[in-house]
C-alpha cells in the first residue's frame, strides 16, 4: 500500500520541522512523499525545506474561504486565530487537525502517516511496515484515558463525547480509549467514509460540523469511527504500542538528559518527540539525535 507522510506545522516550529525532515531523509524509507501543511503566511519560510520527495502545501488549497487566519489581539499579533461564521475562533492546533483531515481526502496514497513537527526519527523505519495483508496499523489503548490526571481526563472525555455526537453514536456517550499519538497511520478510504458519515449525521459539510466547536480531536473521531462505526475488520490491525516516545511536560532538557531520553526508546519505538513548549533547544536535539 502506498504511503505518504504528512506534517502540519507553523513558523514557530520551523527549526524542529527542519530536524524532522533531516531525520526522515536519513532514516525513513517506504513512502512516496512528505507533505508539510502550513498557513499561507508561512509558505515562503517553509519552502526552504522542499525537495524531490517533500512538498509544502498551502492550507488555502485544503480549507474553505470562510475559515481564515487573523492576528490574535490578545497576543499582540504573535499568535493567530482562525475565524469563521460557523463557530468560535479556532487556534492553530485546531486548524492543523482540519488540515490533516482535508489532505487525507485529496492524496492518492492509501495510507497517510501523520507525524508531528517536533518528532525526530532516531532509528531506521520503513513506512511500508505499517500495512500488512491489506490491514493498516491502528493505534488504540483501551482504558488509558481513565489513568491520566483529572484535568486532561475530562478534556479527553469531552473530545470523545463530541466525536460520538458527530458520528451519531447513541451509546456510550464517551469512552476511555486513547487514540492520540504523535506518529499515527490512517487509511485514506476510511477518512472518506468518516466524512460521509459526519455529513449524513449533521446534514452539513464535515468542515462546517467540525469547526462549530473547539472540542476537537481528529484522532479520537477517527478512532471511534473505526471502533464503533466502520465495521470493517479487514481494514485495520489494532495495536497499543506507540512508535514514538514523547516528552510531554516539564522544563527544558539538557544535553545529558536528551541523550538519556534518546537511548531510552523501547525496542518497538523508532522516534522521539520533544514538545516545543518545553523550550528544549533544537541544536541540542540535533546533537542527541546524531544529526549534527
Amino acid at each position: 500500500m502506498r504511503s505518504a507522510i504528512v506534517t502540519a506545522s507553523y513558523r514557530g516550529d520551523l527549526e524542529r520541522c527542519r530536524l524532522l525532515c533531516e531525520s526522515i531523509d536519513r532514516r525513513v524509507t517506504g513512502f512516496t512523499r512528505h507533505l508539510i501543511l502550513v498557513e499561507a503566511g508561512d509558505l515562503a519560510l517553509f519552502r526552504q525545506l522542499a525537495g524531490s520527495q517533500r512538498e509544502i502545501v498551502d492550507e488555502r488549497e485544503l480549507l474553505p474561504r470562510w475559515l481564515r487566519p487573523f492576528p490574535d489581539p490578545l497576543s499582540f499579533g504573535r499568535r493567530r486565530l482562525w475565524l469563521s461564521a460557523y463557530g468560535p475562533p479556532l487556534r492553530g492546533w485546531h486548524v492543523q487537525q482540519l488540515r490533516r483531515l482535508a489532505i487525507a481526502a485529496t492524496i492518492e496514497e492509501e495510507v497517510m502517516l501523520s507525524v508531528d513537527s517536533d518528532v525526530v526519527f532516531l532509528r531506521e523505519f520503513d513506512v511500508g511496515s505499517l500495512s500488512s495483508d491489506g490491514k493498516v496499523r491502528f493505534f488504540r489503548r483501551k482504558g488509558a484515558v481513565a489513568t491520566i490526571d483529572p484535568v486532561a481526563r475530562d478534556e479527553h472525555r469531552e473530545w470523545s463525547r463530541r466525536a460520538g455526537d458527530l458520528l451519531g453514536i447513541a451509546a456510550p456517550p464517551w469512552t476511555d480509549t486513547a487514540y492520540i499519538t504523535t506518529l499515527l497511520a490512517w487509511r485514506t478510504d476510511t477518512v472518506h467514509d468518516l466524512k460521509r458519515r459526519i455529513e449524513a449525521r449533521t446534514d452539513k459539510s464535515w468542515l462546517v460540523a467540525l469547526a462549530a466547536s473547539r472540542r476537537l480531536s481528529e484522532c479520537t473521531i477517527y478512532g471511534r469511527f473505526v471502533d464503533e462505526c466502520e465495521d470493517r475488520p479487514d481494514r485495520h490491525a489494532p495495536s497499543d504500542l506507540e512508535l514514538c516516545q514523547v516528552y510531554w511536560n516539564g522544563g527544558a532538557l539538557g544535553s545529558r538528559e536528551l541523550e538519556d531520553f534518546a537511548t531510552g526508546l523501547e525496542p518497538h519505538q523508532v522516534a522521539a518527540g520533544i514538545q516545543s513548549f518545553t523550550g528544549t533547544g533544537p541544536d541540542l536535539i540535533r546533537r542527541a539525535a546524531g544529526l549534527a
